[in-house]
């Protein structure tokens, strides 16, 4: 007896791609192709801006490095030399933030961009040696600034490089990179690193743990979009999820559930934001690194660091998806001279600028 056919369905029409045989078993690793395709024509000579987690760091020095626009809206004074620029956190990210490792944090710097929110709120704290740190950016001065005026005046000129950021990028890049941070319980400030770890005082009736979840994540990123697009509205926002693990979870779980959570929650907020705007899109380079084709073969020994070659190839997929083949509109984002002193710099920072290794100082085993 002859078996029938099954009738017209939608998985007849699905291209290979979306079959795990011929998309990732049959081409093997370094065969895939078609992870991401921009949803955008972008002009041939974008602007890029990009800030986040450590992760984001290497998409600036790879735009760079295939001679892109990335905007750099602090560039550090004159003719600082490369290690003293990154010694004071210069080049880093497209303004001197330092590391924005949630939604929370992204939400006050975009208050602080639209003026919705004054610098005088952000908490500083002074230390024994009578200088003062500012606690959105705990470790932006190695050793502080000299005066409250002086911090006071650094955030204010962060944040208009950082507004400029907004209104002059063609595309804003966020690597999401935490669930996880502190609170100030008292103000509802979010740090970037928990009081008392590398700079401040941690007072456990002032300042509470906190793991973000869904829903929080989801609403403070919205609310920062909403506010990006108040200042830009033609800003096309691509989202991505750090790959690299957790050094240290506060949550009481091990750190590989903690690790899983925090970017099962994050890919999960950062996806459903790219479907829900047609401004935002979402780059999988969490997958690339992290997936079950690549066997962990990307990540350094300690399983933490992620090796030039995984940056390499997330990096070719990257530049593989986006597309610039929209007309030229004449904008540079620094001169020529200043790229190529910019690239220089940048490939002599062999380290990324991650404030979250200081938590590996307080492992006693």
């Amino acid at each position: 007896m002859t078996q029938k056919k099954s009738g017209d369905n939608p998985y007849r029409h699905i291209p290979p791609r979306g079959f795990w045989r011929t998309a990732v078993a049959e081409p093997g690793l370094f065969g895939m192709s078609e992870l991401w395709n921009s949803v955008w024509t972008l002009p041939s000579d974008a602007v890029f801006a990009t800030f986040g987690s450590c992760f984001a760091q290497h998409i600036s020095r790879a735009l760079l490095a295939r001679g892109k626009n990335w905007l750099n809206a602090e560039p550090a004074p004159g003719r600082t030399p490369a290690e003293i620029a990154k010694t004071f956190n210069y080049g880093i990210f497209s303004a001197r933030t330092g590391n924005i490792y949630t939604a929370a944090q992204l939400l006050l710097w975009a208050r602080l961009a639209a003026e919705t929110m004054p610098a005088e709120e952000i908490e500083l704290w002074t230390d024994g040696a009578g200088r003062v740190h500012d606690m959105l950016r705990p470790k932006i001065e190695p050793e502080g600034f000299v005066s409250e005026a002086e911090a006071r005046a650094s955030l204010a000129s962060t944040a208009r490089a950082f507004r400029r950021c907004i209104t002059e990028a063609d595309v804003f890049v966020f690597t999401l990179g935490l669930t996880e941070g502190w609170i100030n319980t008292r103000t509802g400030q979010s740090y970037s690193i928990c009081p008392g770890t590398g700079v401040g005082t941690f007072d456990a009736e002032v300042h509470a743990f906190k793991n973000y979840t869904y829903p929080e994540i989801l609403r403070d990123l919205e609310l920062a979009l909403e506010l990006m697009w108040g200042l830009n509205p033609e800003l096309k926002v691509l989202l991505t999820v750090s790959p690299v693990p957790l050094v240290a979870t506060a949550s009481g779980d091990h750190v590989l559930s903690a690790t899983q959570y925090s970017k099962s929650v994050l890919r999960a907020v950062a996806g459903d934001a790219a479907h829900r705007h047609a401004a935002v899109d979402y780059f999988p380079s969490y997958e690339i690194i992290a997936a079950p084709p690549t066997r962990a073969a990307f990540f350094e020994p300690n399983m933490r660091g992620i090796a030039p070659s995984g940056v390499d190839f997330v990096m070719g997929h990257f530049f593989g998806g986006l597309d610039l083949s929209g007309p030229a509109r004449g904008r540079v984002a620094e001169s020529e001279a200043e790229k190529a002193a910019e690239s220089d710099a940048r490939a002599a920072r062999e380290e990324l600028v991650c404030e979250e290794m200081i938590l590996e100082r307080f492992n006693e085993a």
